[in-house]
Protein backbone atom coordinates (compact mmCIF):
# COMPACT_ATOMS: atom_id res chain seq x y z
CA UNK A 1 0.00 0.00 0.00
CA UNK A 2 1.79 3.21 -1.32
CA UNK A 3 1.92 6.31 1.17
CA UNK A 4 -0.95 8.22 -0.24
CA UNK A 5 -3.44 5.16 0.28
CA UNK A 6 -2.32 5.10 3.86
CA UNK A 7 -2.75 8.77 4.51
CA UNK A 8 -6.25 9.17 3.27
CA UNK A 9 -7.22 5.54 5.02
CA UNK A 10 -6.45 6.84 8.38
CA UNK A 11 -7.89 10.65 7.86
CA UNK A 12 -11.35 8.67 6.04
CA UNK A 13 -11.33 5.92 9.36
CA UNK A 14 -10.99 9.29 11.64
CA UNK A 15 -13.77 11.15 10.28
CA UNK A 16 -16.07 7.73 10.40
CA UNK A 17 -15.18 7.90 14.02
CA UNK A 18 -16.46 11.23 14.28
CA UNK A 19 -19.32 10.10 12.84
CA UNK A 20 -19.99 7.43 14.80
CA UNK A 21 -19.82 9.56 17.31
CA UNK A 22 -22.40 11.74 16.42
CA UNK A 23 -24.66 9.23 16.43
CA UNK A 24 -24.19 7.74 20.13
CA UNK A 25 -24.61 11.38 21.03
CA UNK A 26 -27.99 11.92 19.25
CA UNK A 27 -29.24 8.52 20.47
CA UNK A 28 -28.32 9.61 24.15
CA UNK A 29 -30.22 12.94 22.98
CA UNK A 30 -27.27 15.22 23.80
CA UNK A 31 -28.25 17.59 21.06
CA UNK A 32 -25.44 20.20 19.12
CA UNK A 33 -22.68 17.76 20.54
CA UNK A 34 -21.43 17.04 17.33
CA UNK A 35 -18.21 16.60 14.96
CA UNK A 36 -19.52 18.57 12.33
CA UNK A 37 -17.93 21.62 12.71
CA UNK A 38 -14.39 19.69 13.15
CA UNK A 39 -15.08 17.16 10.40
CA UNK A 40 -14.91 20.41 7.82
CA UNK A 41 -12.42 21.97 9.01
CA UNK A 42 -10.20 18.91 8.97
CA UNK A 43 -11.16 17.13 6.12
CA UNK A 44 -10.12 20.63 4.71
CA UNK A 45 -7.28 20.95 6.22
CA UNK A 46 -6.00 17.61 5.50
CA UNK A 47 -7.40 16.25 2.40
CA UNK A 48 -4.26 17.36 -0.77
CA UNK A 49 -7.25 16.58 -3.15
CA UNK A 50 -9.53 19.30 -2.38
CA UNK A 51 -12.32 17.50 -4.18
CA UNK A 52 -11.90 14.28 -1.20
CA UNK A 53 -11.82 17.29 1.29
CA UNK A 54 -15.34 18.57 0.21
CA UNK A 55 -16.87 15.34 -0.72
CA UNK A 56 -15.36 13.32 3.09
CA UNK A 57 -17.47 15.38 5.33
CA UNK A 58 -20.57 15.97 3.24
CA UNK A 59 -21.09 12.30 2.63
CA UNK A 60 -20.11 11.82 6.02
CA UNK A 61 -23.36 14.01 6.86
CA UNK A 62 -25.27 12.58 4.31
CA UNK A 63 -24.73 8.96 6.10
CA UNK A 64 -25.34 9.95 9.06
CA UNK A 65 -28.54 11.36 8.56
CA UNK A 66 -29.74 8.55 7.06
CA UNK A 67 -28.74 6.63 9.56
CA UNK A 68 -31.15 9.09 12.13
CA UNK A 69 -33.90 8.81 9.38
CA UNK A 70 -33.43 5.04 9.10
CA UNK A 71 -34.06 4.40 12.87
CA UNK A 72 -36.94 6.90 13.26
CA UNK A 73 -34.85 10.46 14.36
CA UNK A 74 -35.06 13.29 12.04
CA UNK A 75 -32.83 12.98 9.50
CA UNK A 76 -33.86 14.85 6.81
CA UNK A 77 -35.55 17.99 8.20
CA UNK A 78 -36.11 20.66 5.85
CA UNK A 79 -35.19 23.89 4.12
CA UNK A 80 -33.15 24.71 7.25
CA UNK A 81 -31.10 21.56 6.02
CA UNK A 82 -29.42 23.10 3.17
CA UNK A 83 -28.50 25.53 4.73
CA UNK A 84 -26.46 22.97 7.18
CA UNK A 85 -24.89 21.65 4.41
CA UNK A 86 -23.66 25.00 3.06
CA UNK A 87 -22.27 25.71 6.15
CA UNK A 88 -20.50 22.51 6.20
CA UNK A 89 -19.35 23.69 2.16
CA UNK A 90 -17.93 26.94 3.43
CA UNK A 91 -16.45 25.28 7.01
CA UNK A 92 -14.44 22.77 4.40
CA UNK A 93 -13.26 25.97 2.70
CA UNK A 94 -11.97 27.68 5.78
CA UNK A 95 -10.15 24.40 6.36
CA UNK A 96 -8.49 24.44 3.78
CA UNK A 97 -6.48 27.49 4.98
CA UNK A 98 -5.47 25.98 7.81
CA UNK A 99 -1.68 25.34 7.38
CA UNK A 100 0.67 24.20 9.75
CA UNK A 101 -2.28 23.90 12.41
CA UNK A 102 -1.04 25.06 16.05
CA UNK A 103 -3.21 24.97 19.27
CA UNK A 104 -4.24 28.25 18.97
CA UNK A 105 -4.92 28.99 15.18
CA UNK A 106 -7.17 25.40 15.74
CA UNK A 107 -9.24 27.00 18.53
CA UNK A 108 -9.49 30.00 16.63
CA UNK A 109 -10.47 28.16 13.78
CA UNK A 110 -13.08 26.11 15.34
CA UNK A 111 -14.44 28.99 17.47
CA UNK A 112 -14.59 30.60 14.02
CA UNK A 113 -16.26 27.58 12.33
CA UNK A 114 -18.46 27.03 15.27
CA UNK A 115 -19.63 30.86 14.28
CA UNK A 116 -20.45 30.28 10.98
CA UNK A 117 -22.43 27.40 11.16
CA UNK A 118 -24.51 29.16 14.24
CA UNK A 119 -25.33 32.11 11.90
CA UNK A 120 -25.87 30.36 8.77
CA UNK A 121 -27.81 27.20 10.39
CA UNK A 122 -30.15 30.10 12.44
CA UNK A 123 -30.43 31.74 8.70
CA UNK A 124 -31.65 28.83 7.50
CA UNK A 125 -34.32 28.05 10.06
CA UNK A 126 -35.84 31.49 9.33
CA UNK A 127 -35.89 31.09 5.43
CA UNK A 128 -37.87 27.94 6.44
CA UNK A 129 -40.02 29.75 8.78
CA UNK A 130 -41.17 31.76 5.64
CA UNK A 131 -42.48 28.79 3.85
CA UNK A 132 -46.07 27.43 4.14
CA UNK A 133 -45.68 23.39 4.43
CA UNK A 134 -41.88 23.14 5.26
CA UNK A 135 -41.08 21.70 9.04
CA UNK A 136 -39.82 25.06 10.18
CA UNK A 137 -43.06 26.86 9.18
CA UNK A 138 -43.81 29.57 11.93
CA UNK A 139 -45.32 32.53 10.34
CA UNK A 140 -44.74 36.17 11.59
CA UNK A 141 -41.41 34.91 12.91
CA UNK A 142 -38.66 37.57 12.10
CA UNK A 143 -34.77 36.91 11.53
CA UNK A 144 -34.28 39.14 14.62
CA UNK A 145 -36.27 36.64 16.84
CA UNK A 146 -34.74 33.00 15.40
CA UNK A 147 -30.94 34.59 16.20
CA UNK A 148 -32.15 35.09 19.74
CA UNK A 149 -34.00 32.37 20.22
CA UNK A 150 -30.84 30.93 19.27
CA UNK A 151 -28.90 32.46 21.95
CA UNK A 152 -27.97 30.97 24.94
CA UNK A 153 -29.33 32.27 28.34
CA UNK A 154 -32.59 33.06 26.16
CA UNK A 155 -34.21 29.85 27.41
CA UNK A 156 -32.99 26.11 28.63
CA UNK A 157 -32.81 24.44 25.41
CA UNK A 158 -30.92 27.29 23.63
CA UNK A 159 -28.34 27.43 26.19
CA UNK A 160 -27.63 24.03 26.04
CA UNK A 161 -27.76 23.61 22.18
CA UNK A 162 -25.25 26.49 22.08
CA UNK A 163 -23.18 25.03 24.98
CA UNK A 164 -23.31 21.54 23.38
CA UNK A 165 -22.43 22.91 19.31
CA UNK A 166 -19.42 25.24 20.64
CA UNK A 167 -18.50 23.06 23.17
CA UNK A 168 -18.40 20.09 21.15
CA UNK A 169 -16.62 21.74 17.94
CA UNK A 170 -13.66 22.67 19.63
CA UNK A 171 -13.08 19.04 21.80
CA UNK A 172 -13.69 17.53 18.55
CA UNK A 173 -11.99 19.76 17.02
CA UNK A 174 -8.96 19.20 19.11
CA UNK A 175 -9.29 15.38 19.16
CA UNK A 176 -9.37 15.30 15.45
CA UNK A 177 -5.86 16.89 14.93
CA UNK A 178 -4.70 15.74 17.85
CA UNK A 179 -5.05 11.64 17.35
CA UNK A 180 -3.91 12.52 13.71
CA UNK A 181 -0.84 14.49 15.00
CA UNK A 182 0.05 11.42 16.75
CA UNK A 183 -0.33 8.84 14.69
CA UNK A 184 1.85 11.18 12.32
CA UNK A 185 4.36 10.83 14.84
CA UNK A 186 4.19 7.36 14.69
CA UNK A 187 4.13 6.60 11.37
CA UNK A 188 5.67 9.07 8.91
CA UNK A 189 3.51 7.92 5.72
CA UNK A 190 0.90 9.92 7.17
CA UNK A 191 2.86 13.56 7.01
CA UNK A 192 1.35 16.21 4.67
CA UNK A 193 3.54 16.65 2.09
CA UNK A 194 3.15 19.09 -0.86
CA UNK A 195 5.02 16.66 -3.45
CA UNK A 196 1.98 13.90 -2.90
Amino acid sequence: MNKLNVRVGVLVAIILVAVLSRLIFSYYEIYSFSPLVAIALFGGSQFKNKGWAYFFPIAAFLISDLAFYLVGKTGFYGVSQFFVYSAILLITALGTTLHNPKTIKILGYSLTGSALFWIISNFGVWVGSQIPGSIEFEPGLTLGMTYLRALPFYNEISTQMFRNAFGGDILYTFLLFGVYALAQKTNPALRYSNSQ
